[in-house]
Parts: structure tokens; C-alpha cells; sequence
């Protein structure tokens, strides 16, 4: 008698993200990820048909709690809104290192797994454009530097949620002193 059902598939694609932050997609197969659950390989299939769909899905559903999130902030100020934005990008800072496996997926195979990536595109497109606008008021209100390009200002915005956090600070303290890191400076 085989071992029955005992994974949801929000655990299979939490374990996905776990698998692929650690071993890249070249490195992530459906061996791995069914010796990572507890219930048969046989019951990934009751959810995706293959590694492509799984990886779609799992990427899919980072970004759209991402951009639900940001889509949720308040833009009336656009400084607080960026520091509202930052906090959600520090909460999924992996967002970028999951989805830079993106374009090795095939989907020629795999409808559903191109849905997805559709929607990933279009999401990071929506994103980009919300931070565009903000980064343009911010300048426009005179609160961020005029003198700096706005691709120097975002670039540097998004390298900081790569700073790792040594001191193991909970993320919304981590965000925040981030965020007055980047507004202020290193100088006394």
C-alpha cells in the first residue's frame, strides 16, 4: 500500500521555493521535491503536470502576493509610499533570485506554465511602472535628489534588498532602517 495524500499544494510550492532558492532550476526535479514532501511523488501529479507547470505556479504566486501588495499601498505620498514598497519587496526579498530562472522554463509543452509567465511579465511590468511613478513624483515634490538619474536611484532602491541582514533584524525593522539608509546616507 503506497504512502497516501498528506501535502497541499500550497506546501508543494513552498517547498518548490525552498528547492529552487537553494539549488537553481537546473538543479530542482521532481525527485527532489517529492523526497521533500510527505505523501507520494505520484500525488505532485493530482496537482501539475511537470516541473515546468510546478516552477510557473511557484514563481506566479510569489509575484502576484507581491504585486496584491504593493497595488494595496497608498501612493498619496509617494516618499512613505516607497518605504512602504520597500518593506514588501524586504518581506519577498527572493523575488528576484526565484524568477531569474524564468526564462530557462519551457513551455512549449506546458499552456499553463506560459499563462503564468504571461502573468509574471505582465506583473513585473505593473510593478515597474508603479515605482517609475513614484520615483518621478518624489523628484517632482523635490524630496529625492534631482541630480541623480531615476535608473541610479531605483537601482540602488532594489540592491538594498539584497543587503544582507547579519543582525537578524524582524524584516519591518530591517526595511525600515533600510529605507533611511538610502534616504539619508552613510554621512554624519
Amino acid at each position: 500500500m503506497g504512502r497516501k495524500q498528506s501535502f497541499t499544494e500550497t506546501e508543494l510550492l513552498d517547498t518548490t521555493k525552498k528547492l529552487i532558492l537553494e539549488h537553481g532550476y537546473d538543479g530542482f526535479h521532481l525527485k527532489l521535491l517529492s523526497q521533500h514532501l510527505s505523501g507520494a511523488r505520484s500525488t505532485i501529479y493530482q496537482y501539475y503536470a511537470n516541473k515546468e507547470e510546478i516552477v510557473a505556479a511557484c514563481m506566479k504566486r510569489v509575484i502576484a502576493t507581491v504585486l496584491e501588495n504593493s497595488l494595496a499601498v497608498d501612493e498619496t505620498d509617494p516618499m512613505d509610499a516607497l518605504e512602504q514598497l520597500l518593506l514588501i519587496y524586504a518581506e519577498e526579498s527572493t523575488l528576484h533570485q526565484l524568477l531569474g530562472d524564468a526564462s530557462k522554463i519551457n513551455t512549449t509543452n506546458s499552456a499553463a506554465a506560459a499563462r503564468d509567465l504571461e502573468f509574471i511579465e505582465e506583473a513585473h511590468k505593473t510593478l515597474k511602472i508603479q515605482l517609475s511613478r513614484l520615483f518621478e513624483r518624489a523628484q517632482q515634490d523635490q524630496a529625492l535628489r534631482q541630480d541623480i538619474p531615476l535608473p541610479v536611484l531605483i537601482g540602488v532602491f532594489f540592491n538594498l534588498i539584497n543587503t544582507p541582514n547579519m543582525m537578524n533584524i524582524p524584516t519591518p525593522d530591517w526595511g525600515k532602517l533600510l529605507f533611511q539608509m538610502w534616504i539619508g546616507g552613510a554621512k554624519s
